[in-house]
């Protein structure tokens, strides 16, 4: 598909980090993009950034999203491109030892509550495939842009964490694995639509989030990556989410971004 001001596009999470990155890639490519956020601040700013549109939008809300979605075709058409950045993290292992404020043991245990497991499954996974169902559902509104009879294209985020998770990420693994697992039966679902869907498992990144890391963390982490020894750069996210949406060969993948590691237990 060839990115341009004929294309619209929706990107959630896309106030800061990856998003961020994507919806500026897409901008210089002439795409008006609906950026779907939690940050109006951020996110109307990146809008007028961009002479996109704002919406927002909580992912695991079913009103929200058909109402962002809804915004979003009234300011720019029906979407042919969607990348789904939205998502979140917790830590904290499955089962413990609960230690009192010196560090000692307490005799008692205690185990990762359901409802924080569930929160990051209803936002990463259920939520980015809710947002895949309502896209799509639209998509398939559309006139083929090629030969090939190419409706749009979709970019879904995981981690490297859905495949080498660490401690304590047993939640955020979950959901990102089956933000991997779903990418090639959805594609499969949507072939004869038209659609293609891949996935990015990115590594660790420079966002806001690592950014607020102590200085000593960040370089640590840095010199675990194999080569190059540096945190991946939100432009090389978004490098490959284009690439991933303008090659039309490209489906039902699952791409490691992330230098060459492969995640230590802790």
């Amino acid at each position: 598909m060839e990115v341009s001001a004929n294309t619209p596009a929706v990107v959630t999470g896309g106030a800061s980090g990856l998003g961020a990155a994507t919806v500026r890639a897409l901008a210089a490519k002439g795409a008006k993009v609906a950026i779907f956020d939690m940050n109006e601040e951020k996110g109307e700013a990146m809008a007028a950034e961009v002479g996109g549109s704002f919406c927002k939008v909580n992912v695991t809300s079913d009103d929200e999203v058909a109402a962002g979605f809804a915004k979003a075709r009234e300011a720019h058409g029906q979407e042919r491109i969607l990348v789904n950045c939205a998502g979140i993290g917790n830590a904290m292992k499955t089962a413990s030892r609960v230690r009192d404020e010196s560090g000692g043991l307490t005799g008692e245990t205690k185990h990762f509550p359901l409802s924080a497991f569930d929160f990051v499954i209803q936002v990463n996974l259920v939520g980015t495939f809710r947002c895949i169902a309502q896209s799509a559902a639209g998509m398939l509104t559309l006139d083929p842009l090629s030969e090939d009879g190419e409706r749009g294209a979709i970019v879904n985020t995981a981690s490297v964490a859905a495949e080498d998770g660490q401690m304590g990420q047993a939640a955020y693994s979950a959901s990102k694995g089956g933000v991997v697992g779903m990418t090639l039966p959805i594609a499969r679902d949507l072939m004869s639509e038209g659609i293609r869907v891949n996935t990015i498992l990115p590594g660790i990144f420079e966002t806001p989030l690592m950014n607020a890391a102590p200085q000593k963390v960040k370089d640590a982490l840095a010199a675990s990556v194999p080569f190059p020894k540096r945190l991946g750069l939100p432009d090389e996210y978004a490098r490959l989410a284009m690439t991933m949406l303008e090659c039309g060969y490209f489906n039902g993948e699952d791409v490691r971004l992330d230098g060459a590691i492969r995640m230590a237990p802790r």
